[in-house]
Order: structure tokens, then sequence, then C-alpha cells
């Protein structure tokens, strides 16, 4: 039976997975690659999307994901990484190593998918190959010929220079790799990207990682299913039948399928159903709301985005929103445009607020948010979102009294008390005291007790403020009695 399954298993097209920092030209490669141009359709010149394309290199098919490659898509890069065969690392050979490459490297050692590094933009004047695998080397990433085993091409994604040795080292990496399928059995993969249309419904892009699937079948991913009566290739093109490796787009799921998920098919209706009957799908996205306190500021945020991966996006760059005073609290989420039922949700919570990206809102919901005063922001760019939010947490952290120390000096001698009125001889040592400073009076670095200067002299004239260096003599109003070496710290509140 073992034997028979074996002569089964045919080899299959790779998947890639394109990887790196934010400019370093992971899309001009893919744009080279696939003679499109996907950078002028994405707002700020930012991929965005998880998409994915297929390429024919000598004969052959390969498969690849366009992971976005901004920071706030940690997450999906991540995603990407664990359903690629092949990770290619692509790096800057003018700036070397950046914060966003060491990411994408975790991503792909935690994936354990097999590396390849592309050194770009040869054809820069700044470009140093051997400063980029010295810098590369310290970063560990160790390249064939220089003290390692990783693979490596220098190419000019801009003018296709090294292109087609990259993709050969694809192939010959995919190779060694053994990647098999089986067109005997139902297909398999992972849920790449859903999407909500009002037209069309809901639909999902997969990669197929083995099996066939046919027109009459039916897609079943946690809890969702589809029949795959309209299929489309990664060109948008209505096809009946797709193997292994091929990026497809099924329209027609009874809910949004989860990105990330892994989706089985079925001959039937009743087996799909029986899987999404007995599949236990975890409990998230609840509605918890959180309340601000005296000193601690909390911002709830609803999030309405075009696609799960731009939600996925967007939670991660607002993890970074958060201090000891201000945290942002996603109380839920979800795909579509903004409706009169997510103001609803927020029921007249103060510090609550609807973000949108590349959605809108339709004319009950934004009537709706006048009238209870629900503010709604919309933006197409994550940075210019994640921007806006920084600076009204900002503005609505609570403020606390803060005593922020002006001046220090030290009691030199102690003349005379009367009541309250203590007279001194001092030394600054530090910024400057001043008439009506408030002062604490400090003992072996503990605070003994607190007064207010009521008036200075120096050099027996009447002065208003004393600076560093300067002795002069004080009349302190203090019921505790200053002694020769205390400390006398001068102070004033601000808030922050």
């Amino acid at each position: 039976m073992e034997k028979a399954n074996a002569q089964k298993q045919i080899e299959r097209p790779p998947v890639i997975c394109i990887m790196g920092h934010i400019d370093h030209g992971k899309s001009t490669l893919l744009d080279y690659i696939r003679k499109t141009n996907i950078v002028d359709k994405e707002a700020g010149g930012i991929t965005q999307k998880v998409s994915a394309y297929e390429v024919i290199h000598n004969g052959k098919k390969i498969t690849f994901l366009d992971t976005p490659g901004h920071e706030s898509f940690a997450k999906i890069r991540q995603r990407g990484a664990s359903v690629a065969d092949i990770a290619v690392l692509v790096v800057s050979a003018e700036d070397g190593v950046k914060k966003q490459t060491i990411e994408a490297l975790h991503c792909i050692r935690e994936s354990q998918t097999p590396m390849i590094v592309a050194i770009n933009k040869i054809d820069k004047p700044g470009a140093d190959i051997e400063k980029t695998k010295t810098n590369l080397a310290e970063n560990e990433i160790y390249l064939e010929g220089f003290g390692g085993e990783v693979p490596f091409v220098p190419i000019s994604a801009k003018l296709g220079q090294g292109v087609d040795a990259l993709l050969d080292l694809m192939l010959l990496v995919a190779e060694m790799a053994e990647l098999r399928g089986n067109k005997d059995k139902a297909a398999e993969g992972v849920i790449i990207e859903a999407n909500m249309d009002k037209k069309k419904g809901i639909s999902a892009t997969m990669v197929i990682k083995d099996g066939v699937l046919k027109s009459g079948m039916f897609v079943a991913c946690g809890k969702t299913i589809a029949p795959t009566r309209i299929m489309e290739d990664f060109m948008g093109e209505k096809i009946t039948e797709a193997t292994f490796s091929s990026p497809i787009r099924i329209i027609g799921f009874d809910n949004l399928p989860q990105v990330g998920n892994k989706f089985f098919t079925f001959a039937s209706k009743e087996e799909a159903l029986a899987y999404i009957t007995n599949y236990q799908e975890p409990v998230i996205n609840k509605c918890v709301y959180e309340e601000t306190t005296e000193n601690t500021g909390i911002i709830n945020v609803i999030i309405k985005a075009d696609v799960t991966g731009s939600i996925e996006g967007i939670e991660h760059e607002l993890e970074k929103i958060k201090s000891e005073r201000m945290k942002v609290k996603i109380v839920h989420f979800g795909v579509g445009d903004i409706t009169e039922n997510d103001i609803q949700m927020l029921g007249g919570k103060a510090d609550s607020l609807i973000l949108g990206f590349n959605v809108k809102g339709n004319s009950q919901a934004l009537a709706s948010a006048e009238k209870s005063g629900v503010q709604i922001k919309i933006f197409n760019i994550i940075y210019k979102l994640t921007e806006w939010l920084a600076e009204m947490a900002e503005a609505k952290t609570p403020k606390i009294d803060v005593e922020e120390m002006t001046g220090k000096a030290k009691v030199l001698k102690f003349f005379s008390v009367i009541k309250d009125r203590n007279i001194i001889g001092a030394r600054v040592e530090d910024g400057e005291i001043r008439v009506g400073d408030e002062i604490k009076i400090m003992r072996n670095d503990i605070e003994v007790g607190r007064g207010k200067i009521k008036e200075l002299q120096q050099q027996k004239e009447k002065v208003s403020e004393v600076r560093s260096g300067v002795e002069f003599g004080c009349q302190l109003q203090s019921a505790i009695n200053p002694a020769p070496g205390d400390k006398l710290e001068a102070f004033k509140i601000i808030q922050k």
C-alpha cells in the first residue's frame, strides 16, 4: 500500500515567499519576474495585501507569495513563510541588514523554511556586495563561500541582472527539497486571504499544497464551507480544476474563513458539513471594554478593513501604541464597510472610536455616529492610521503632577530661627534657587521636611535668585530646622 502511495507522489512546483526590508526591492523583483506592475496600484507604494502569482521558468512552474514588507505585517509575513517551500530574503547591497530584515529572518527560521538570499541593487553606485556579505555574517546569516551554507545571488531587480540565475537557484533548491504531491487525493492547503464583497459575496484566496480541486467539490475551512462552483486562477480567469502549488480564489463561502487556517476539500456537501460540525474553533474576538481610570487611559477601538490581512497588520501596529498610562484596545474587528451595527456595538462608550481601512461608512452609520458622538476615521495607508491614533492617544493620556528639581544647594551654616523662619547660609551646587521656590530638605538622601524660600541675600544684598557655585544667605520658612550638610532641593510641579 505504501509503495502504491509513493508511486502516486509526483514532483510539484515550489511555493516561494519573497521577504525583507520595505524598500530593498521585493516588489520590484516580483514586477520584473512576472512583467507586471503592482507598486502603482498600492497607496503609498507599499504592498499591503498578500497575493499569489504563478510564473513559468525553463518550462517549470513557480508560485510566488507576495508577502508585505512593511513591519506592520509581521504576522502576515510569518504566515507566508509557513506556507512557502522556499523563502527568498532580499537585502540591499547599498543598505545591508535592517530591522525588518532581521524580523523576516526570524520568521523564516521559526518556520524552518529553506532560504535563499538575493543581494539586490547591485546596479547602484553605493553597492558593495562584499560589505553586504560581512554585514549578513554579523547578523548570523552565513552565505555559501562566506562561512555558511545559505545560497545567494547578486541581482538588480530593476535591470533584471541576475534574476534568471535566482530563478534557476529556486528550482535547484526545490529539486533538492524533493517536493511532492498526489493528484489522486482531494486538495488541501492554506487560506492566505479572505474578502467580503457586496456583489460577489465572501471569497478566499488559497494555495493548494497537495491534491486536486475540481468543480463540484466542497471546501471546508474551520466552521466555513464553500462549493467549488466559482473558481478563479490568480489572473481572475474562471477554471474548473486546480492542483498543488496553485493559487486560486473560491467565491461563495457561507462565512469569512480565518486567514492562515488549513482548508480541506470533500466530494460531497455532507462530508464537508460533517467536518465543520466536528471542528473545534477557538473563541476569539469578544467585545470586552476597558474603562479609563484616574491615572490610566484607554481607547476602545473597532476596526473595519477590506481584508483580514489588513486587520492583522493594524493589530500589530496598535500594539506599539501603549505606555504605562495609556492603552489602545481592539474590542471588535470585521471585514467590510462600517455599518450602523458597528456604532450600536460601541454602546455610547466614552473614549471609543471606529477606524476604517480601505472601507466606507454607509449613510445610516455616518448619521448614527454623528447623533451619538462616535468618531469615525478612515484611512488607506496603515502608517497614516497609526500616526493619527498615536497622536490621539498622547493627547488623551491622563496628566499627572510630577515634581521637577530646578536647583540644589548645600547648607553650610545654621544661624537662627524665629517661629518658622530659619536663617541659614548655603551654596548652590546645581541649577538655581529663587525667592518663592518650594524646597525639600534632604538629610542623608532622605526627605525630612519641606519649606519655602522667603528671602535671598548675596554678599548682604537682597537678590531674587542665586545660581550654581554661589554662596548665599537665606530665610527659609519651614517647621524643620535645617542642619549643616543638609541639601535643599528646589522643585516645581509640572504635568506629564
